[in-house]
C-alpha cells in the first residue's frame, strides 16, 4: 500500500516492463511540480493500485515520464526525481537512501551493502525486507542489488524485469 501524505495524484507510463503506475503529490520544489510517492509495474508484489479520492494527471508526471522514456531508450543514467519523503521508516528511508547512491550499471550484493550501512550479518535479512518495501522501482535501484554468488535474487517486479533492467544497463 503506497502512503501519500498529500493529495495523491497518478498517470500510467507504458515501458518495456509492461504499463508502470506512478504516484506523487503536488510538490513546490519538484522538477516538473510532482514528487513521486510509487512506481509499481504490472504483477509487482506489493504494488500500488488507484485508490478512491486519487486524481488522474498526466500532465503532472510529464517531466518523471520523459525521464523514465530516456532511461529506457539507454539515453539516461540517473534520475533527478524529488521523492515523497515519510513514506518509510527510518530504516527503510535509510536503506532506500543507500539504493540511491548505488551507480547505473554496477551490482552489490545485500551483504556489501549491509557492511556499507554498518548492518550486522545477522541483520541482513532486515535490510532485505526494507529493499522489497521500495516503494520505487526502476528509479530507486534496488534492482541493482544482487545475492553474493552474483544470482538475481527478490524483486518485487520479478526476477524477469530484474535481468530486463540489469541488461539494459549492461549495453
Amino acid at each position: 500500500m503506497t502512503k501519500v501524505m498529500g493529495k495523491a495524484v497518478y498517470t500510467t507510463v507504458d515501458s518495456p516492463l509492461g504499463e508502470l503506475l506512478l504516484v506523487g503529490e503536488e510538490s513546490a520544489t519538484a522538477n516538473g511540480g510532482t514528487a513521486l510517492a510509487s512506481l509499481s509495474m504490472p504483477g509487482q508484489k506489493g504494488g500500488a493500485v488507484v485508490q478512491d479520492g486519487w486524481a488522474r494527471d498526466d500532465e503532472a508526471f510529464a517531466v518523471i515520464a520523459g525521464q523514465l522514456r530516456s532511461y529506457f531508450d539507454g539515453t539516461r543514467q540517473h534520475f533527478d526525481i524529488e521523492y515523497v519523503s515519510g513514506v518509510g521508516t527510518d530504516f527503510q528511508e535509510r536503506v532506500w537512501h543507500a539504493l540511491d547512491t548505488l551507480p547505473y550499471g554496477t551490482t552489490t550484493s545485500y551483504g556489501k551493502l549491509a557492511a556499507q550501512l554498518g548492518i550486522s550479518r545477522a541483520a541482513v535479512r532486515a535490510l532485505g525486507t526494507a529493499i522489497g518495501r521500495n516503494p520505487l522501482l526502476v528509479v530507486r535501484p534496488c534492482h541493482r542489488v544482487i545475492g553474493a554468488d552474483g544470482s538475481l535474487t527478490g524483486y518485487a517486479g520479478g526476477l524477469d524485469a530484474k535481468r530486463r533492467l540489469l541488461d539494459l544497463e549492461s549495453a
